[in-house]
């Protein structure tokens, strides 16, 4: 546990827009992380990657801002599969027990998600209901649907709000407040996009791509 990455997520005062908007006052207390290793061969496209978490007593907000280029996004509906888009992730144990599964919200730049719960990795899993996605709020600042891909350098962020009761039809979970930890990691992928790659916070020592590791997840605290 020592050798864990660690990141302090920011209680939050009051409930903010969620805009996609990176530097609005809300947010400028919040430690930023930026997503710089990587898994498999060095890409030749490395995005720089950023992203912030915080809370308050009723949800989770993630923001994320990608200096990118050869963007793509085709998956049209949600639960399908964004990691072939130009993706970030977020994978989160709500506690410190990795064993008892993980949740993983898998968004695209256009703001279509794959959002599940699972113990084993890829065999034991929950989807997230339709209904209760329609309660997350999200913006992002790409076109839903980017095709064909775009080649010029963008910089995009998707911005999304967790409720916790969602979470909570889930699996139990150690409610956020202060000194509860979870563990998590965040990432940036491009699976079918020109110029794919596989990039982490927290650093997964696996020969192969692969994010559904958790038990290489970062310390979340929240202050």
């Amino acid at each position: 546990d020592k050798k864990r990455m660690s990141l302090k997520i920011m209680k939050l005062a009051n409930r903010p827009a969620v805009d996609a908007i990176w530097d609005k006052p809300s947010w400028q207390n919040a430690p930023a992380i930026i997503i710089e290793n990587h898994m498999g061969r060095t890409p030749e496209h490395f995005p720089r990657t950023m992203a912030k978490i915080a809370y308050d007593d009723e949800a989770l907000y993630v923001i994320f801002k990608v200096d990118d280029r050869y963007v793509r996004a085709v998956a049209d509906s949600h639960q399908g599969n964004v990691c072939r888009d130009s993706c970030v992730e977020f994978f989160f144990t709500p506690g410190t027990d990795t064993a008892a599964g993980y949740f993983n919200l898998e968004m695209n730049c256009g703001g279509t998600m794959l959002f599940h719960f699972q113990v084993e990795p890829r065999k034991d899993r929950a989807v997230i209901s339709e209904s209760d996605i329609r309660q997350i709020e999200v913006a992002h600042t790409m076109p839903r649907i980017v095709e064909p891909e775009m080649n010029e350098p963008v910089t995009w962020q998707v911005e999304y709000r967790i409720p916790i009761n969602i979470l909570e039809k889930i699996h139990p979970l150690a409610k956020p407040a202060s000194g509860v930890s979870w563990l998590g990691n965040f990432y940036k992928c491009g699976d079918e996009t020109s110029h794919p790659h596989w990039l982490t916070w927290a650093p997964v020592d696996f020969p192969t791509p692969n994010f559904h590791k958790p038990e290489f997840f970062g310390k979340l605290v929240f202050a």
